[in-house]
């Protein structure tokens, strides 16, 4: 997405031109603590990725790096305070897509611009699976389709919310099956997942850390993976393109960027870092602990995914008319 990438090409030309004065504002960072915003509540894998950077972060710079939980409108608090941050790497995000590529797809008004952001780099992803209520899980995947292709509006899919990636998942997946299903919006995850094991709901699209572990005590089943390979953390589950569905790619991630206007030359060493943290053993190790699968891209790199994120999910909610106010 063009405007997602611009200010890092524009970045680049400016930190051409700074010549060795802002090679050596680069070498000097950091010097003081750091503050990583993370937009949404304490507690689930959006905040225990940034979290696991922070602290070897802290070690790598000896510096103090506070990671603070600034939860609310699906995001936009957050991102709206980190936005006004003055632009010296001092003061990030690390943020699943919704502030970076969902929200000014769906928001009229925001208090920010995330195509503004200065990317750092994608973290970790995570797919999206779809799981299912215990009194379905005997029947195939297929089976299941027809059923719901069959009966508009009969079988209902819990999301943690209007707007959320699992709903838009959701979305994406009626739109392809070009089946009916009612809405049923939680507000986070908890509640959602408690329904749908109660058998309240049919369905729902969850992170795959959230659901696994009900879903290894058979309280709930996944019965696909929104994904182009299956996982290894569930080498039986399918993934969609198996059953028929290949454009049902959905997942979820965290990605760190600065305040626009940050000298690149200071994204680029935070970047790296992200780059060599995300690949340390144990870093790997708690990442696949929760299911999430190491990445630690480039600025640029970053800005081309989040760009056709940002796409995709924005044809997503057009197609299926979703606002939000």
């Amino acid at each position: 997405m063009k405007q997602f990438v611009a200010p890092l090409a524009a970045g680049i030309v400016a930190w051409t031109c700074m010549g060795s004065a802002g090679a050596q504002g680069g070498d000097t960072f950091p010097s003081k603590p750091i503050r990583i915003i993370v937009p949404f509540p304490a507690g689930g894998t959006a905040d225990s990725i940034p979290r696991i950077v922070a602290e070897k972060l802290a070690l790598k710079w000896s510096q103090p790096v506070i990671v603070e939980n600034r939860p609310g409108a699906g995001g936009n608090i957050g991102a709206d305070t980190f936005a006004r941050a003055e632009p010296d790497g001092y003061t990030l995000i690390a943020s699943p897509p919704g502030p970076m590529a969902i929200n000014f797809n769906l928001y009229k008004k925001l208090g920010y611009d995330a195509r503004r952001f200065a990317p750092i780099s994608v973290a970790a992803t995570m797919p999206t699976v779809l799981v299912v209520r215990p009194e379905l899980a005997a029947m195939p995947p297929q089976d299941l389709f027809r059923q719901i292709r069959g009966n508009p509006d009969k079988f209902t899919y819990a999301s943690q919310g209007n707007g959320t990636t699992s709903h838009l998942a959701a979305n994406l997946f009626s739109m392809e099956l070009r089946a009916q299903l009612l809405h049923i919006p939680y507000k986070g995850t908890a509640p959602a997942l408690t329904d749908l094991i109660g058998g309240k709901v049919d369905l729902m699209f969850d992170n795959i850390s959230s659901s696994l572990a009900f879903h290894q005590s058979g309280r709930v089943k996944i019965i696909a993976v929104a994904a182009d390979r299956r996982v290894a953390s569930l080498p039986d589950v399918p993934t969609f393109g198996e059953l028929g569905l290949p454009d049902v790619v959905a997942g979820s991630w965290v990605a760190f960027a600065a305040p626009a206007g940050t000298p690149p030359a200071i994204t680029a060493r935070i970047s790296q870092a992200v780059a060599e943290i995300v690949r340390m053993p144990d870093v790997q190790k708690r990442f696949a602990d929760l299911s999430a699968a190491p990445v630690g891209d480039t600025p640029a790199e970053m800005a081309a995914f989040v760009g056709k994120e940002a796409e995709r999910w924005g044809a997503v909610i057009r197609t299926a008319h979703v606002t939000l106010d």
